[in-house]
């Protein structure tokens, strides 16, 4: 049987701050490394924009101000970012704060989807020449905490420290490795929400800000803005039955890339299921999958033009007159959002959207298009033993999917805290 002093599951930026942050200060410890993908997953590769500033990325039922601005500098030392200047700030800000709208002032590094495949080729590469083992397009299976073994679709593994990080598509295994293990968690909070796709000149604050962060009320916010070279994806679900939903996502290429002159942004929702107590994954599950049969096993997407006139969107109607680009995500099934989205979500969402057109007019353009659904699904709360993130002797919980971050550098400092914690029980 193999053995490693630390293994870590996930190549995203929550695994791979872990072993980076094992092996400055013990280099000859023998880590491992696994990626179920054939290549390195996580948030470096969708459009790779990172945060800097408190509190974007980090939880703060999990983080503390000053604690989480000291592990950010470690962050930013090791990445060295190109921080994005922004212009205009103050205009927008009165604007917000006029209607009860606050505009969060991040400092921002952005790579596009392109600079962050670099970006990962030459993490693995420096991680690998450290003598880290990588094994990309290996499968954990399950974890048997008390014997300490993993179990992949290779080979058993023994190890010392388990750090599991698999990100929000983990978001199942997770489960799975905390109810093996006896961990006890709460999974009852949600985003949802929908990504709105119009052109640069209708939302131009992106000029002035990459990714511009309102807060709404009503727990509602914008997230994951993308201009210039951008475009709308959908991400894939698989359910242990073989069935499938659909969630979608924004990416952009760098500077380098031509512009296609759009931009698109998520504006999500935070929905926290109370009494009866019930989790935030199933019921986001069950909205997918509702989406998915009435868009016939797609995403939704719909103009604003039609919504507002309370008819559905048609493919043959979804271009001339008012409505003057194509949508990227072409494979998306044109329809009614709102027979799908809870009432209660889409008028907060719709509240939020017109708040936002008052700050920055154009937004609600006929022509803007709203793709339904984007779920985010790393509300697992773990309970832990220590403030490591170590939810059993030996069994540590990072990144997005253990609920300890919410985007890139929040996920690579929840790594490097999970380190600490193993560094000093060797010590």
């Amino acid at each position: 049987m193999d053995k490693h002093d630390v293994i870590i599951i996930g190549t995203g930026p929550a695994g791979l701050g872990a072993a980076f942050g094992l092996l400055a200060r013990k280099p000859g410890l023998s880590i491992l490394v696994i990626d179920k993908n054939e290549y390195s997953s996580g948030g470096l590769r969708n459009d790779c924009k990172m945060n800097f500033s408190w509190p974007i990325g980090f939880p703060e039922g999990a983080w503390a101000r000053e604690q989480a601005e000291a592990y950010l500098g470690r962050v930013e030392a090791f990445l060295e970012p190109r921080i994005l200047e922004k212009r205009n700030l103050s205009v927008y800000a009165k604007r917000a704060e006029k209607i009860g709208v606050s505009l969060l002032e991040i400092r921002q590094s952005h790579l596009g989807t392109d600079g962050g495949l670099e970006l990962i080729k030459s993490l693995v590469a420096r991680l690998a020449g450290l003598g880290a083992e990588v094994a990309l397009g290996e499968k954990a299976l399950t974890v048997d905490s008390e014997r300490r073994v993993l179990v992949t679709d290779r080979r058993e593994i023994e190890y010392r420290d388990l750090i599991v990080a698999p990100g929000r598509g983990g978001f199942s295994f997770l489960k799975d490795v905390m109810t093996a293990a006896g961990v006890s968690f709460t999974d009852n909070a949600v985003d949802v929400g929908i990504r709105i796709e119009t052109r640069i000149e209708h939302y131009p604050i992106v000029r002035d800000y990459y990714d511009p962060k309102f807060l709404f009320p009503k727990k509602t916010r914008t997230f994951c803005t993308n201009s210039g070279a951008a475009h709308v994806v959908q991400e894939k679900y698989e359910e242990k039955d073989g069935s499938a939903w659909y969630s979608v996502n924004g990416h952009a290429w760098s500077d380098s890339r031509p512009s296609n002159g759009l931009a698109n942004f998520a504006m999500l929702k935070t929905v926290t299921l109370t009494e009866p107590l019930a989790s935030g994954a199933d019921y986001a599950r069950m909205l997918g999958i509702q989406a998915a049969l009435l868009g016939g096993g797609r995403p939704i997407m719909q103009r604003v033009g039609d919504f507002r006139l309370g008819k559905r969107s048609f493919r043959d109607q979804f271009s001339g007159d008012l409505y003057d680009f194509e949508p990227t995500l072409a494979s998306a099934t044109p329809g009614d959002i709102s027979l799908c989205a809870p009432s209660k979500v889409m008028r907060a969402l719709w509240n939020a959207m017109k708040l936002l057109d008052t700050i920055v007019p154009g937004l609600l353009h006929p022509s803007t298009v709203m793709y339904y659904p984007e779920i985010k699904l790393y509300a697992n709360r773990p309970i832990f033993e220590d403030g490591h993130f170590r939810a059993k002797p030996g069994l540590y919980l990072v990144g997005d999917g253990a609920g300890t971050s919410r985007g890139i550098t929040a996920a690579w400092a929840s790594g490097l805290r999970a380190a600490d914690g193993i560094l000093a029980s060797l010590d």
